[in-house]
């Protein structure tokens, strides 16, 4: 009940504060390229049950039909705009939508895909008892995912075998000793480490 009161005020109060920003950035996304502002990407949440999460669109419009699920360094589908949406995390704003509805909390899993789910193994299809979040400890961790995934001679593989599992397990460690404290202490260092990039 205290984190569902911990993410309503927050999420309410980030959308009110921040809807003059995310109307220009809207528009300035719908003005950049073809498509439209908001991309709506089809995750698995609690239970299993898929929702679509909002993001600023940061990729070409057809980005699904040209390329892995995963974002890879420079990845060309990626728009001039977009990687600033990126880099500055702007474009994960409108989950903030998500959170008011009850789909996401601010801390907790990043949801993954149907397809990325699909290969959980038992013991880690325990992380969708979890309402999954904005950020967390994993996503702090692998903040340059995409650069650290470059790197690798096989991207997806290295994701599904190396990154998933080590993300799924911390998550799970989280969620064990988890608090609105907590919450409120992983939110301040993911803006600590934004505002540092």
């Amino acid at each position: 009940m205290a984190k569902r009161a911990f993410d309503l005020f927050f999420s309410i109060a980030g959308l009110l504060i921040l809807s003059p920003v995310l109307l220009v950035v809207a528009l300035a996304v719908r003005l950049s390229s073809p498509g439209p502002a908001i991309f709506r990407s089809r995750r698995v949440g609690r239970s299993g049950k898929q929702f679509s999460l909002l993001k600023f669109r940061t990729m070409t419009e057809d980005a699904q039909l040209k390329g892995p699920m995963i974002t890879i360094g420079d990845d060309p589908r990626i728009t001039r705009l977009g990687a600033f949406l990126r880099k500055s995390k702007i474009d994960e704003l409108p989950q903030l939508l998500n959170v008011v509805k009850g789909e996401m909390s601010l801390v907790g899993p990043r949801p993954e895909v149907p397809e990325y789910v699909s290969l959980y193994t038992a013991e880690q299809r325990s992380v969708l008892d979890l309402v999954p979040g904005i950020t967390d400890p994993a996503s702090i961790k692998y903040a340059h995912e995409s650069d650290l995934l470059a790197a690798t001679e096989r991207p997806e593989a290295s994701y599904v075998h190396h990154v998933m599992p080590d993300k799924i397990r911390m998550n799970l460690d989280y969620a064990a000793r988890a608090s609105v404290w907590t919450d409120l202490l992983t939110v301040f260092e993911t803006l600590a480490r934004i505002t540092r990039r």
